[in-house]
């Protein structure tokens, strides 16, 4: 019995209770940049869905409709493979940074990041600086305690729900989206999507935070095979600084034989993940840099050359050069290079009309009365132009062949239409039981809007 108490104790020792971090407010160079990108980034996206392009939502994702609306740019499923390229750069580009600069990605522009650092911007506003949180989670329950605390959270319940109606409005058109919410219209789909995104918002920002980064992100755990020595990494110089130890800003460093390291632990107490830059590069290190912003105002105060902790690159830590323009980054940029570029041109040049034919499968062929062999079609025009197009029909591969559409063929910008076909031929023009037809469809108000397509006119075994 006690062996099996002793073996319970030690399965649970294996397992801590999260302790809840209190990242302290730092100012730098490196913050400075950090809000910039984060206000650029929560600008685009809360932004993008009110600018209309056209008479049309600038960034818009109709699902229903299958028809994706980027800039001028019209995308149909068929188009996935422009969706795929673009996929590949974004790894290709995740390869290229992080192998110029670690997790730059992390520290700078992920959405965890980024809307992390705005509910600690609203947690300060409300609970006050780092010693004020720790103070007022460590007091009894009280009315003043509920109060702040239930100000806190009804902030980040307004603004994760705000964001999950953004979320909503890349997808259904955000102005027709707004009455819908408010008068409580909103679809299934709609409102499925509307809570989820905001309580994952509210859920990971706000509660999870660095457990995201640490253990949800499969990017940390792979990053070091994609870092080198001379990828810039966030170190902290152990020659210099150590040994560590608290001194006056008067005491002389060589009879106290202590490095510039004055062991305060604010870098610990600004990391957002809590870790301790000093015991050397770890997984959990996001790459924010503000170990370096509050380690450089400690330095000036002490007069003490900064850059105690930087980004550096290993190479350079052992008195090698670091070379940034190595093979491997020039591939990744040849590549990044090649794939956009492709990308671009293929949309920029691509038909913007498709015309697809579907034989009539129940009947070959019919012979009317007076002795003209028909076939009978199904044709689809889409129009992925922005501008509406009335098109004429041709029909050739058969002399003499004739076609049941005479009339111009009128769709709308980014419509698709379904008509059925009737095309006569003489028996003697016939050369076989199947014959090669091209059918091609010509813009009246554009000539270079054109495209073909071909089919086959069955007709009797002996003509």
């Amino acid at each position: 019995m006690s062996n099996n108490q002793s073996d319970c104790s030690v399965e649970s020792s294996l397992f801590e209770k999260r302790k809840k971090l209190y990242p302290r407010e730092v100012h730098g160079l490196f913050a400075n940049l950090r809000i910039l990108g984060v206000s650029t980034l929560l600008g685009i996206y809360y932004l993008l869905p009110w600018i209309n392009l056209n008479g049309r939502q600038i960034i818009l994702f109709d699902l229903p409709e299958r028809k994706f609306y980027i800039l001028n740019w019209i995308f149909w499923p068929q188009d996935f493979i422009y969706l795929a390229l673009l996929l590949i750069c974004a790894a290709f580009a995740l390869f290229l940074f992080t192998a110029l600069a670690g997790r730059l990605w992390c520290g700078y522009a992920c959405p965890q990041t980024v809307w992390t650092e705005v509910f600690l911007w609203i947690e300060r506003k409300v609970e006050g600086s780092r010693s004020q949180q720790m103070k007022l989670d460590k007091q009894e329950n009280n009315p003043v305690k509920f109060r702040i605390k239930a100000k806190k959270h009804a902030i980040w319940a307004v603004f994760s729900l705000f964001t999950g109606f953004t979320f909503v409005g890349f997808f259904t058109p955000i102005r027709d989206l707004a009455p819908s919410i408010l008068f409580f219209e909103l679809g299934p789909w709609e409102t499925f999507w509307f809570l989820f995104y905001s309580l994952a918002t509210y859920g990971n920002a706000g509660w999870l935070r660095e457990q995201v980064c640490m253990y949800m992100c499969p990017y940390a755990r792979f990053q070091s095979a994609m870092l080198d020595k001379d990828s810039l990494v966030i170190s902290y110089d152990a020659l210099r600084g150590d040994p560590r130890g608290s001194r006056k800003k008067s005491d002389d460093l060589q009879a106290k034989k202590l490095g510039s390291c004055v062991d305060c632990t604010l870098c610990v107490q600004v990391c957002p993940t809590g870790i301790d830059i000093r015991d050397g590069l770890q997984y959990q290190c996001i790459g924010c840099a503000a170990c370096i912003d509050v380690c450089n105002d400690v330095m000036d105060k002490m007069n003490y050359p900064r850059n105690l902790i930087k980004y550096t690159t290993e190479n350079s830590m052992d008195g090698k050069e670091t070379t940034f323009l190595r093979p491997r980054i020039l591939i990744y940029i040849a590549l990044l290079i090649s794939i956009l570029s492709g990308v671009v041109y293929s949309v920029e040049t691509r038909d913007s009309v498709t015309l697809n034919i579907l034989k009539d499968r129940n009947s070959l062929y019919r012979e009317s009365y007076d002795g003209t062999i028909n076939n009978s079609y199904t044709i689809k025009i889409l129009n992925m132009d922005l501008v509406d197009h009335s098109y004429t029909l041709s029909v050739s591969g058969i002399e003499g062949i004739s076609s049941s559409i005479k009339s111009p063929i009128h769709v709308k910008a980014g419509s698709i239409i379904e008509m059925p076909l009737l095309l006569s031929v003489q028996p003697e023009s016939l050369q076989s039981a199947s014959n090669s037809i091209t059918m091609n469809l010509q813009a009246l108000d554009d000539a270079d809007t054109t495209t073909e397509s071909e089919g086959r006119f069955i007709g009797p075994l002996n003509p």
